[in-house]
C-alpha cells in the first residue's frame, strides 16, 4: 500500500522535532519576548497622564518601574543600618525586603548601568529556566508536551517579568534546575543552587519544606527504589541548609541593623498599608485577615471570605491530585504543595498575589494535550498578559496596581 506523501506541514514538523532542544526553546523564547515587548509598546503609547509613569514611557521606564527601584537601590548604596520608622514607631518600608543577588548581579553585568544588566539578567535567566522546565518536564510528559509547557510558561500573563528589573526571572531559572538536580539526584549542584535561591528573594524555606517531603516519600518507597545512605546523607544536609539559608537573612538584618525583628517588620510595613496597626508576624494569619479586608471592600460579610479562602484552599488541594498534575512526577507536585503553603504561612493576598504564584510554573506542564486546548490556552495567556500590563504599567497609578 502506497505510503501517504508528506506535506509541508509534515516536512515542517520534521525539522523542527530535528533541532535542538536548546534552539527550539531559544526560538519559542524569543518570539514571546518580541511579543510582549510589542504589547507593551502598545500599552505604552495609550499610557495616562495619571499612570505612575507618565504618557508615552519608554519601555525603560517599565524595566525600572515599581520594585525595580528597590533592587536598583540595593545595587547602588546597600541596606540601611537603621531602619526609617514613622511617627507612630512602626517600621516603614526599606530595601531589607528585597535580597542582595539579582541587585548586585545586574550591576556587575551592567557595568554599573544598572537598568541594562537588569535587563540582560532577566532575558537570560528567562530562557535558562524555560530550558529547565523543558528538562524537568520532558521525561514524565514527552518532548512535544513539554515544549508546549514551556510557551505557555514564556507568554504567561506575567511573562513581561522576563523584560523588567524584578527579580522572579532568576528565582525561577534557579528553581527550574534545582528541581532538575532533585528528580535527577545530582545533589552537588543543589549546595549551590539553594544559597543563590535564598538569597535572589523569599521562598527558599519552601524548598526546605519540599526536601522533606522528598525524604518521607523515598522512605516509603525504599522497598522499591532502595533509600541508600548517600542519598539520606544529602537530603537530611540540604534540608538543613535550605533552613539555615531561609532564616539567615533575618539575622543578618538583625544583626546590621540592631533590631531583631528587623526584617520581618520590614515585610510587615507592606501589609500595614492594607491593616493598620500590625505589631508582629503570626503565622497563617495573612490569609485570613485578607479575607476579611478584600471582603470589606466589596462591601460582602467577613464570613464570605472565610468561606472563599476555604473553598480556594480545596481546591487548590484537589488540583494537586487531579490525573494531569500527578503525570507531572511526585517531585512537582511536593514543591507545590510546599510553596503553596509556604504562602499560606507567610504572604498576605493583594496586587502581587499573580507574582507570588510563578513558582507554581512547572504546572504549565498540566495544560491541555490536545491542539484547540493548546492554542487556545496560549491565546488566553497573551490576552493576559496585555491585561496585566495595562493595569500595572499602563494605568498603573495606586496601592492595588503594584506588580
Amino acid at each position: 500500500m502506497a505510503e501517504r506523501p508528506l506535506t509541508p506541514l509534515d516536512r515542517a514538523r520534521a525539522v523542527w522535532a530535528g533541532w535542538p532542544a536548546p534552539a527550539r526553546i531559544a526560538l519559542i523564547y524569543v518570539a514571546a519576548r518580541i511579543v510582549t515587548t510589542a504589547l507593551m509598546l502598545g500599552v505604552a503609547s495609550a499610557s495616562p497622564a495619571t499612570s505612575r509613569f507618565g504618557a508615552d514611557p519608554s519601555l525603560a521606564d517599565y524595566v525600572l518601574g515599581w520594585d525595580a527601584q528597590w533592587y536598583w537601590l540595593v545595587a547602588v548604596s546597600g541596606y540601611p543600618a537603621e531602619l526609617p520608622v514613622d511617627a507612630s514607631g512602626h517600621v516603614e518600608e526599606n530595601a531589607w525586603a528585597f535580597m542582595p543577588v539579582y541587585a548586585h548581579l545586574a550591576n556587575i553585568v551592567g557595568l554599573g548601568t544598572w537598568g541594562a544588566g537588569a535587563l540582560v539578567v532577566s532575558l537570560v535567566a528567562g530562557w535558562v529556566a524555560c530550558l529547565g522546565l523543558h528538562r524537568l518536564l520532558r521525561g514524565r510528559i514527552g518532548d512535544e508536551a513539554a515544549t508546549w509547557a514551556v510557551a505557555l510558561f514564556a507568554s504567561a500573563p506575567l511573562a513581561a517579568l522576563f523584560q523588567v528589573g524584578y527579580a522572579e526571572s532568576l528565582f525561577l531559572a534557579l528553581l527550574m534546575w534545582a528541581l532538575v538536580c532533585l528528580v535527577e539526584r545530582r545533589w552537588g549542584w543543589l549546595y549551590a543552587l539553594i544559597p543563590l535561591m535564598g538569597y535572589t528573594r523569599p521562598g527558599v524555606l519552601a524548598f526546605a519544606l519540599l526536601l522533606g517531603l522528598y525524604g518521607i516519600w523515598r522512605c516509603r518507597l525504599r522497598r522499591s527504589d532502595p533509600l541508600v545512605t548517600r542519598d539520606v546523607a544529602h537530603v537530611l544536609a540540604l534540608g538543613a541548609l535550605a533552613v539555615v539559608v531561609g532564616f539567615s537573612w533575618q539575622v543578618i538584618a538583625g544583626l546590621a541593623t540592631g533590631r531583631a525583628d528587623a526584617y520581618l517588620q520590614t515585610e510587615l510595613a507592606w501589609r500595614r498599608g492594607w491593616v493598620p496597626g500590625i505589631d508582629g508576624f503570626v503565622p497563617f494569619e495573612g490569609w485570613i485577615r485578607a479575607a476579611e479586608v478584600w471582603f470589606g471592600i466589596w462591601g460582602l460579610p467577613a464570613w464570605a471570605g472565610y468561606v472563599a479562602l476555604g473553598l480556594l484552599v480545596a481546591g487548590a488541594a484537589a488540583a494537586l491530585i487531579a490525573r494531569p498534575v500527578r503525570a507531572l512526577g511526585v517531585e512537582v507536585r511536593l514543591w507545590a504543595a510546599s510553596y503553596l503553603l509556604y504562602l499560606l504561612a507567610v504572604f498576605f493576598p493583594q496586587s502581587s498575589t499573580f507574582r507570588l504564584l510563578l513558582p507554581l510554573s512547572p504546572l504549565w506542564g498540566a495544560a491541555p494535550r490536545s491542539a484547540a486546548g493548546r492554542w487556545s490556552a496560549l491565546a488566553l495567556c497573551v490576552l493576559g498578559q496585555w491585561v496585566w500590563i495595562a493595569l500595572m504599567y499602563g494605568a498603573g497609578s495606586t496601592y492595588w496596581q503594584v506588580p
